[in-house]
């Protein structure tokens, strides 16, 4: 066959005529349908239809140029000028760093035991209880009185801190939460305070500021438990203050104030068996004694000093009264 004859011979049919049932008898012809083969829409494709990476790009490390082991490579500061364009002027050695120190397992419980976390009007509080080491001994327990379950707190103002100290303001601000915590550890039911006013210098003496957040801070159980606020050797700067503050304090808490002039005094209102007196207030409380007995001495000998009434009412040498 010729390739001409190739060319103009039919197409091949797509479908081929069935023939109608029975015999040779007419129908319409019929066409069977093929059905294409499935076509895949997937955009993946599997590595078989990627192929394979040819031989001629595999690489022999062995023919990479690589440096030997007695190539010195120098990274210095310089080569971090793109960033740091000060890098370039540094000279000279650099400083060794210092390793952190490290901590036993002792000295980590003893730095723990340095805080103290407390719970003071709903919300916590941390005290550093290092910085108030020294004046812990402000607040003290005293004791019980009445049938054994009332508390008396002592607290004694002599132990403050100095207020030209350079962290006063510090030492103050822990040792004020540490009073309120103590307070509300100590006391169940009622109690009383015995304020060790005696003693104490002028720059020791609390500020007005401190002793008003004092009393805002305490619990509405604490003031309602307070049964007597006592005021040991009361000064003129005391006195000063609770008159300044009276307006700004509850009519029952300044009804509980007390003022007791000598220890004495104290004994007869309180049981003093386990009240810690320092010792600088005892010495006081002597030399007040001893004032008061030289100043009653001292009056007895020189007599009662006469008075206006009588003075005008005494006749004189002429035995003529004043008119």
């Amino acid at each position: 066959m010729s390739t001409a004859d190739r060319d103009s011979r039919p197409a091949p049919p797509t479908s081929l005529p069935l023939q109608g049932g029975g015999g040779g008898g007419g129908g319409p012809a019929q066409r069977k349908k093929l059905s294409a083969p499935p076509i895949s829409l997937s955009l993946d494709q599997s590595e078989d239809e990627l192929g394979e990476t040819p031989d001629d790009l595999d690489i022999d490390v062995d023919d990479l140029d690589t440096p030997d082991e007695g190539d010195n490579l120098d990274y210095t500061d310089h080569e971090m000028d793109w960033d740091d364009p000060r890098a370039a002027n540094r000279s000279g050695p650099r400083e060794p760093v210092e390793p952190i120190p490290t901590c036993s397992a002792e000295e980590e419980r003893q730095e723990g035991q340095l805080w103290r976390a407390v719970v003071i009007g709903e919300q916590e509080h941390r005290i550093n209880m290092k910085s108030i080491e020294p004046y812990q001994k402000v607040v003290s327990h005293g004791g019980y009185y009445g049938n054994g379950v009332h508390a008396i707190i002592v607290f004694a103002a002599c132990f403050l801190p100095d207020s030209d100290s350079e962290d006063y303001h510090e030492v103050m601000e822990n040792l004020f939460l540490y009073v309120i915590s103590t307070l509300e550890l100590m006391v169940a039911e009622d109690y009383m305070i015995v304020y060790l006013n005696g003693a104490t210098p002028h720059r020791r003496m609390p500020g007005l500021g401190w002793l008003k957040r004092c009393y805002q801070m305490i619990d509405r159980r604490l003031r309602k438990n307070l049964k007597s606020f006592i005021i040991v050797h009361p000064s003129w700067f005391i006195r000063t203050i609770l008159a300044i503050t009276r307006p700004f304090i509850s009519t029952k808490f300044s009804n509980k104030i007390k003022y007791v002039n000598s220890l004495d005094e104290l004994r007869e209102l309180i049981p003093m068996e386990y009240v810690h007196i320092p010792e600088c207030i005892i010495r006081l409380d002597e030399e007040l004694k001893e004032a008061t007995e030289g100043s009653k001495i001292n009056s007895f000998l020189l007599g009662p000093e006469p008075s206006a009434s009588r003075t005008q009412n005494k006749p004189d040498e002429a035995g003529v009264s004043p008119s």
